[in-house]
């Protein structure tokens, strides 16, 4: 390893012995960061040479307005998604007009897989106020004993959805607060199924 590169010139050598080189400026040219007066002015942008622009560029600024239009995909009166327009959000997983936004990275929208399982419970119970007055009427007259007919209703757990599309698989929970959160989110699963095709 002690010979020298044969492909570099004599003019690339490095070590002690060499002398830096400095860089060759042009007559005329603007040095890199320096404006051409020579001082360095940093955090207000120099002026432009030429004429101003007589309008703005295409595109700039807000957008024209547009009427608003209320409904759903698919119903008369509805605007067609554009590309990136959420449609549904299912928990932490945002379906737009053509690709699926999860915490995991987007997916492609066609050919996604979607299931959801339903891992809640509903719980009825007699609740303790049936119980307390129950027992303070049923002394009064048996019509106390009405009372143990009270049911109370108590949802737990949760409902999992879960997409695949495009070699990648996110699952989310979503709380289940009531009975109806199972059909409540078996119909939005659907909605995502029928965009999926």
């Amino acid at each position: 390893m002690s010979e020298p590169n044969p492909y570099a010139d004599d003019a690339s050598t490095w070590g002690p012995g060499r002398k830096p080189d400095t860089p060759p400026a042009a007559p005329g040219a603007q040095g890199y960061g320096y404006p051409a007066g020579g001082n360095p002015v940093y955090g207000y942008p120099q002026p432009l040479s030429g004429p101003p622009p007589s309008s703005p560029p295409a595109g700039y600024g807000y957008p024209a307005a547009q009427p608003p239009s209320y409904g759903y995909p698919g119903q008369p009166g509805a605007v067609p998604a554009v590309a990136g327009t959420p449609v549904l959000s299912i928990g932490d997983i945002t379906v737009m007009s053509d690709s699926i936004v999860t915490p995991s990275g987007p997916m492609p929208l066609k050919g996604a897989v979607w299931t959801a399982t339903d891992m809640s419970r509903t719980e009825e119970k007699i609740p303790p106020v049936a119980i307390v007055l129950a027992i303070v009427f049923a002394l009064l007259c048996l019509i106390g004993l009405l009372f143990l007919l009270m049911k109370e209703k108590r949802t737990t757990g949760f409902v999992q959805v879960t997409v695949t599309s495009g070699g990648r698989h996110h699952s989310t929970m979503i709380p289940a607060m009531a009975a109806e959160t199972f059909p409540m989110v078996m119909a939005q699963v659907n909605t995502a199924r029928s965009l999926s095709i």
